[in-house]
């Protein structure tokens, strides 16, 4: 079986979390990923809506295929400048309140200007507020972000240059243990994006070449339903999507294995190509398990929605906590990896 670089795979998944990335604010993290392309001998491609792809050679241009994973993230945007100063969001992606509050945060104004603060939920103080503190509902009218800047006022706050429609990305608190286990906001799905340059970079520096012609995509809209649906060849045949696998009770998923996901809440995805994928990686030896999700959606499907007439199948490291305080592990990522190298393989 093909080596991974699991060191190559930590830096460049830490690298990725650093950079705040929620939808519609990539530029920095599509930099980073080209930059990676670009070391690996690949010439990265960016598209008008802000994705990326790049071309990976192979033996034959029979049946074309494609990779795709997604660089975007959860996050917000300014919806108001509050009278006393503070910031009322917006959300960007789906996520609920109570996952973020209390999280430190980033607000990036149109000028250039980072400004730190928090989320929390308006009347926070217990001391103040008491139980009524834990019955406040966590919807969108009742959160505020607490600016670390000297204002009372809505005046004071755009003379820091702070205005509706500004950016706010939620810091990850990455922690990488000696074990393996990586938590992480934003784990979806950066750690997708770090297995397909793993993987590409395990075949590069093993001289194997894929099967077929291969276009690496990194979508940039995934988190609000059409990241992947455009920047593909015409004359493509297969597309897996690499994101993450969703673990909790009722689920076959766990920390420790890649997934392949049969169906999500908007149906199966393609029968052959599915249990191509299960052939091979039992063939490999490579720890997968087979799953359903039923309250989320990939870029393949958003491919499949506009036109797309491919076969198309997911798969993905599993990832405990979905949405929130994201958790991991190596075995799953480099499982992943190892899946994506058998497939561009066969």
């Amino acid at each position: 079986m093909t080596q991974i670089d699991s060191q190559y795979l930590k830096e460049r998944l830490a690298n990725l979390l650093e950079i705040p990335s929620p939808t519609g604010f990539t530029e920095q993290a599509t930099q980073s990923i080209a930059d990676s392309l670009e070391k690996l001998g690949l010439k990265p491609n960016p598209s008008l809506k802000g994705g990326l792809t790049a071309e990976f050679n192979g033996e034959s241009d029979m049946s074309p295929r494609a990779l795709t994973a997604h660089v975007d993230t959860l996050g917000a945007m300014v919806k108001e400048v509050k009278p006393n100063g503070r910031l009322r969001l917006t959300k960007v992606g789906g996520f609920a309140w109570n996952t973020v509050e209390g999280e430190s945060c980033r607000i990036f104004t149109r000028h250039g200007k980072v400004i730190l603060g928090s989320l929390l939920i308006e009347h926070a103080s217990g001391h103040i507020y008491g139980e009524g503190v834990g019955k406040i509902e966590r919807e969108d009218a009742n959160m505020e972000v607490r600016i670390d800047e000297l204002t009372t006022s809505a005046e004071e706050t755009r003379a820091m240059g702070i205005e509706s429609g500004d950016f706010v990305a939620f810091d990850p608190r990455m922690v990488i243990s000696e074990n393996g286990f990586i938590r992480s906001r934003h784990l979806d799905d950066k750690a997708g994006v770090a297995c397909v340059l793993s993987a590409v970079k395990a075949m590069s520096d093993s001289r194997i070449v894929p099967t077929q012609r291969t276009t690496l995509h990194f979508s940039n809209y995934e988190e609000v339903g059409h990241g992947a649906t455009s920047g593909f060849p015409p004359d493509l045949t297969e597309l897996v999507a690499v994101d993450m696998a969703v673990v909790g009770e009722g689920q076959n998923s766990d920390e420790f294995h890649t997934t392949i996901c049969a169906k999500d809440n908007k149906g199966p995805y393609h029968y052959t190509l599915t249990k191509h994928l299960q052939d091979i990686a039992e063939s490999a030896g490579i720890p997968y398990k087979v799953d359903i999700y039923p309250f989320y959606g990939s870029d393949g499907e958003a491919y499949w929605r506009a036109g797309g007439d491919v076969r198309v199948a997911l798969i993905g490291p599993g990832v405990d906590a979905s949405h929130n305080y994201e958790r991991t592990h190596m075995d799953a990522l480099i499982a992943t990896c190892q899946l994506i190298v058998v497939y561009l393989m066969s």
